[in-house]
């Protein structure tokens, strides 16, 4: 065999092996677009496609490794377009189908999984199991059921339960605790209420809580040091309801615009007094795509991660290492702020998931790719194997032979880019007694993408309440 044509055919072969199957990245890709330009229909009727399904409740007859992410995508664009039924339909039956990812799993058992898409359904990381819960709850709290949502609320509590004795150093699920705490004091339990709203706190100050832990506190029993500087009020650091301006805390993002009194007729014991509560999405979390990087520096990043002798990579004819890692989703917004009647109103930031989502994946990272850079030892040893048995006949035959033996295991490992696309990054809540009656709402959100701006007319009865949710997944 000549030189020239050797060449050439081991070029084919690595050009063969380098063609990989479509991603979950890449086959939602044109859902994303849709969703970024504002079109939830027409992303709506991209994601029904690939469920292959037609009506937005329609359920997938058979649950394969993607469909469980993909109704929960369908979910969360619903909630966008305010369908609360359906997007609730949506979360219940992805949840029951989602597993839980364990970020403490060795290098070798997230390798088996991250490199397996094809044949295991999706795992879930903490932030994503948790906010699925929150955002169910919304659904119901949208429509005025209180009994549906404190349903929701108790499967948040379980899980966020299970995952505090999991991982007690990180809180999650912060917009989560609150909306559970709304329902709790809604549903006349001012200790159940302290104490969501206490898990709220975990994560950073929330000055849209100092007026109803202050009136709760009177009526309820539960204490602890979080509540003990909201009932006290104004102690050294805390934002006091004074100068709750969303600028006046380094650790509460929020709206520029200094909040101002509702005039309402303070009654500061009322059980359960006229309000209003906002809830604001905005963007969409870092999702996974595969991405190569030279194996001398994943040899560096993974560390301890790395079982095998690195050296059998020298004469390996794969020379990086794909993996999947976050990329962010370019949201055209990232701060909000609203108003009722002409008059700014405190908004708390008080989830960022999308932080979460990068800090779940920071620990992951190593283990990933530590685990591609353990198969491709693997590979490279079964590769010299073949090529030592092959050169004992011909060289070139020697050559081949590894590089299809390697070329075979490669297509087996196709990284999986399979992650929540459609997850808010941020969550935004505010809250405020009203007098009864009809109000005017404006919620604004801005960023890169400029500004965009709500209006709603919402009437609330005496002792009643409003939730509205605005979600814009940009």
């Amino acid at each position: 065999m000549s030189r020239r044509r050797t060449r050439w055919l081991i070029v084919g072969l690595l050009g063969a092996i380098g063609v990989g199957c479509a991603t979950y990245s890449d086959k939602t890709e044109s859902m994303r677009e849709l969703i970024s330009a504002g079109q939830y229909e027409a992303g709506l009727a991209e994601v029904n496609r690939f469920i292959k399904v037609k009506d937005p409740v329609e359920l997938p007859t058979k649950w394969k490794s993607e469909t469980a992410l993909a109704v929960l995508e369908r979910a969360t664009i619903l909630q966008a377009m305010a369908l609360w039924d359906a997007s609730a339909t949506n979360f219940q039956a992805a949840d029951e189908q989602l597993e839980f990812l364990d970020l403490r799993s060795s290098a070798d058992e997230i390798g088996r999984y991250i490199f397996s898409d094809a044949a295991t359904h999706y795992r879930t990381t903490p932030t994503e199991k948790l906010a699925l819960n929150g955002l169910n709850l919304i659904n119901y709290l949208a429509q005025g059921d209180l009994d549906g949502a404190a349903i929701e609320a108790k499967r948040f509590t379980v899980m966020r339960q299970y995952l505090l004795d999991y991982d007690p150093e990180h809180a999650h699920g912060a917009f989560g605790s609150y909306l559970a705490g709304f329902v709790a004091e809604r549903q006349g339990n001012p200790d159940s209420a302290l104490r969501y709203y206490d898990e709220a706190l975990q994560e950073r100050e929330l000055p849209t809580l100092i007026e109803p832990i202050g009136r709760l506190g009177q009526r309820g029993s539960y204490r602890s040091e979080r509540l003990d500087r909201y009932l006290g009020g104004g102690a050294a650091g805390f934002p006091t309801a004074a100068t709750e301006g969303a600028g006046e805390d380094p650790t509460v993002e929020g709206s520029a615009v200094e909040a101002a009194p509702i005039p309402v007729a303070s009654n500061e014991a009322a059980a359960k007094p006229a309000e209003i509560l906002v809830i604001i999405k905005t963007g969409r979390v870092p999702y996974k795509v595969p991405v190569r990087i030279p194996i001398g520096a994943a040899i560096g990043l993974a560390g301890a991660f790395v079982t095998g002798n690195t050296k059998l990579l020298e004469h390996s004819a794969m020379k990086v290492v794909v993996f999947p890692d976050l990329q962010p989703a370019g949201n055209l917004f990232d701060s909000a702020e609203w108003s009722i009647d002409g008059y700014p109103v405190q908004l708390d930031l008080v989830s960022d998931l999308g932080a979460e989502i990068n800090r779940e994946f920071d620990e992951l990272r190593p283990k990933i790719i530590g685990s591609a850079i353990t198969r491709m030892i693997v590979r490279a040893a079964a590769a010299e194997g073949a090529r030592a048995a092959g050169n004992q006949g011909n060289e070139v035959v020697g050559l081949l032979s590894a590089l299809a033996i390697e070329g075979a295991m490669v297509a087996l490992d196709k990284p999986d880019t399979r992650s929540w696309t459609t997850l808010p990054d941020r969550v935004w809540i505010g809250r405020t007694q009203v007098p009864p009656g009809n109000h005017t709402l404006v919620m604004v959100v801005r960023g890169s993408g400029g500004e965009e701006r709500r209006t709603a007319q919402v009437n609330v009865g005496a002792g009643g309440y409003v939730v509205l949710d605005v979600t814009t997944l940009r």
